[in-house]
């Protein structure tokens, strides 16, 4: 998990445009500074180019931090 968050850090720094953002399981849109509707898309992108995997909107609806976000990832990185 801890692996996942650190390789997710960075992605989120360069489409969120902070470079000493630490992410945490908890992190949001809601309570992180530049997480908006466009970034959120972009994110997305980037976390399935990265790690070549692919999220249904419905399972996107449901996620509701990074620490969902991650544990979803999990299970599609050992499906492959």
């Amino acid at each position: 998990m801890a692996d996942i968050l650190s390789q997710l850090e960075p992605i989120f720094r360069d489409v969120l445009d902070n470079p000493t953002l630490r992410l945490t399981r908890e992190d949001n849109a809601s309570n992180t500074e530049g997480w908006d509707s466009l970034a959120h898309i972009n994110l997305i992108s980037s976390i399935e180019q990265h790690f070549g995997i692919s999220f249904d909107l419905g399972e996107l609806e449901k996620l509701e931090d990074v620490g969902q976000m991650a544990d979803l990832m999990e299970q599609k990185l050992a499906a492959l």
